[in-house]
């Protein structure tokens, strides 16, 4: 029983990544400054995530929580840059690929900063879920 939100953020954190490595790589799309701090946090997202779930490690959110809280954080931050006209007097990225740009744009609201905003929730929500069941 506890193991499933272990599954359920593992499997995100691996739809996540090869989403991301889908977009760079076989789409040619060139992350900005912002997609590689998602990057970062989100790949061994992927590593940690399965061998919590392998080993059945079900304290392993007091580790995740922080970065998938720090990720949404992130992966927010980014969608309002390319949301909110006034944001773009806030992007960090000076150069190459502008963070407020937009490689994808489907139904007018989802962009790659959304679709990993969401998989960062995901994990989120099942770490708190895991750590409710811990107790």
């Amino acid at each position: 029983m506890l193991s499933k939100p272990l599954l359920a953020a593992w499997l995100t954190a691996i739809a996540a990544t090869l989403g991301s490595l889908f977009f760079s790589e076989q789409m040619g799309f060139i992350p900005c400054a912002m997609c590689w701090y998602q990057r970062i946090l989100m790949y061994p997202l992927c590593i940690f995530l399965g061998l919590a779930f392998y080993w059945g490690d079900t304290r392993m959110y007091r580790y995740i929580l922080p970065v998938s809280v720090f990720g949404m954080g992130i992966a927010g931050y980014h969608y309002a840059l390319q949301k909110i006209p006034a944001m773009k007097h806030f992007e960090m990225c000076t150069s190459g690929v502008p963070c407020s740009g937009e490689y994808i744009n489907w139904l007018g609201f989802i962009t790659i900063p959304f679709l990993s905003l969401c998989a960062f929730t995901i994990i989120t929500i099942s770490m708190l879920v895991l750590r409710k069941m811990s107790v």
